[in-house]
């Protein structure tokens, strides 16, 4: 018979004050994580692609558009190659080590893109270097996010994993709301002479101030507790991708297909809806910017609200509910979005938000308890970034396509729409997952 772990309960970390640090630890990681690769996303839909495919945008705008945003998608492809490292070193050293890694390789990764030289300056290898550094991003974001939700799920007592595996997820709309919210201030306070010029390399240096204190913090967090009985009892195995390839194929599998929808959704917020608000229906750039941050509080309050219900109701009922709350907003979203009133604009991204936390908040409760404690790291990670590629990489190039070849916003919703289906899916074949134990097996 299997003995429940003594990690397993409902103490949770020692102290109010542990848990305080290992809520924040995964928090902040997270937010600098998500605030470099979300100032990269929304300067595609707007910048990037005059500064670095000039030749391209002077000769055909669409297909450069098009390109820019694939910049995005190019670097979730090596968000696998991420995940299978952090995570097998995850499983093997500890959550904390690879924290720490991932969170100085993407900080590194985007200073560097605020000193690149623009095509102007040295041609051709301009966007053969940024193209590099997005490598690098997509392999730190692919092992980060891996780390912190076990990070914050496996200290959390067991009927609260929802709400504590709910931190790491802010981090995303948090780092949202800094990134959309400083490129509103710059674009408010200087010309666009200006911000063209070199004011777009102020987020992407900024992030060295970031880093350092994301570092100070992780580095003072305590290591997992169910990674230390492992440690213990010697339980790790000796190749956990191996074990994770040969006998937990199909949750990650699962965890692949719950993730589609949630990601590409996401990344039409994150890149699509400011360039298109902006570009095709000629928006002024700080309103939709201060609206998109607005819009981005909603993301923040409803994962919280997600971790929060799924504690109560279950993951899957959870999940269920956003995917249902976006399929049915795609289609009168898109009517608000093309008014061109920026309230409209706002309050269509503010309602999709509701959808977007709740089928993101139970995320890293669902999966942690999806696979055994050997091969967590390798297994949650893997999926993730599966999910990444087969939703957000390539969503924004999707929708400007379908765009541009359907002249109807529509088709994108359908497309999400889509998603969705399959998504819900995946959570459903995945069955409930609340109330499994987390630690080490005894027999």
């Amino acid at each position: 018979m299997t003995a429940t772990s003594s990690v397993d309960s409902e103490t949770g970390p020692s102290s109010k004050h542990e848990e305080r640090k290992v809520l924040a630890g995964t928090l902040v990681g997270t937010t600098i994580e998500w605030y470099d690769f979300f100032i990269f996303a929304q300067l595609t839909g707007t910048l990037l692609s005059p500064l670095f495919l000039t030749p391209l945008q002077q000769s055909n705008p669409g297909a450069a558009q098009i390109l820019s945003f694939a910049l995005i998608g190019i670097s979730f492809l090596f968000r696998p190659l991420g995940a299978v490292i952090a995570g097998h070193l995850g499983d093997k050293l500890g959550r904390k080590a690879m924290l720490v890694f991932t969170l100085v390789m993407m900080g590194a990764a985007t200073a560097l893109i605020g000193v690149l030289p623009t095509y102007s300056q040295i041609g051709v290898l301009a966007p053969i270097l940024l193209i590099t550094l997005r490598v690098i991003q997509g392999f730190s974001a692919g092992g980060e996010w891996g780390g912190a939700a076990l990070m914050a799920v496996e200290h959390a007592p067991m009927s609260k994993r929802g709400i504590f595996g709910a931190y790491p997820q802010i981090g995303v709309p948090i780092g949202m709301i800094l990134a959309t919210g400083l490129l509103f201030f710059l674009n408010s306070g200087m010309s666009k002479e200006d911000f063209a010029a070199w004011g777009w390399r102020v987020p992407f240096l900024l992030s060295i101030v970031l880093i350092v204190v994301g570092y100070l913090i992780r580095r003072a967090v305590a290591e997992s507790p169910v990674f230390q009985e492992m440690a213990a009892r010697k339980a790790e195995s000796r190749a956990p991708l191996g074990e994770l390839i040969r006998h937990h194929k199909t949750p990650v599998l699962y965890s692949t297909m719950i993730f589609i929808a949630n990601n590409a959704a996401g990344y039409l917020l994150i890149a699509f809806f400011i360039s298109y608000a902006t570009r095709s229906l000629q928006m002024p750039v700080p309103q939709v910017l201060l609206a998109t941050t607005l819009a981005s509080f909603g993301w923040l309050i409803f994962t919280l609200v997600g971790g929060w219900l799924s504690d109560r109701i279950g993951r899957v009922k959870t999940f269920l509910a956003g995917y249902a709350i976006i399929f049915a907003w795609m289609i009168p979203m898109f009517a608000l979005i093309d008014s061109k009133d920026v309230l409209l604009y706002g309050l269509a991204l503010f309602v999709l938000t509701i959808g977007l936390g709740l089928s993101y908040g139970p995320m890293s409760a669902m999966y942690a308890e999806m696979f055994p404690a050997n091969v967590r790291y390798s297994g949650i990670s893997i999926g993730y970034a599966f999910g990444a590629i087969l939703g957000g990489a390539f969503a924004a190039s999707i929708a400007e396509w379908l765009l541009q070849t359907t002249k109807w916003t529509g088709s994108i919703g359908i497309y999400i729409m889509i998603l969705c289906v399959i998504s819900s899916i995946g959570v459903v074949l995945a069955k409930e997952t609340k109330g499994k134990l987390l630690g080490v097996s005894r027999h």
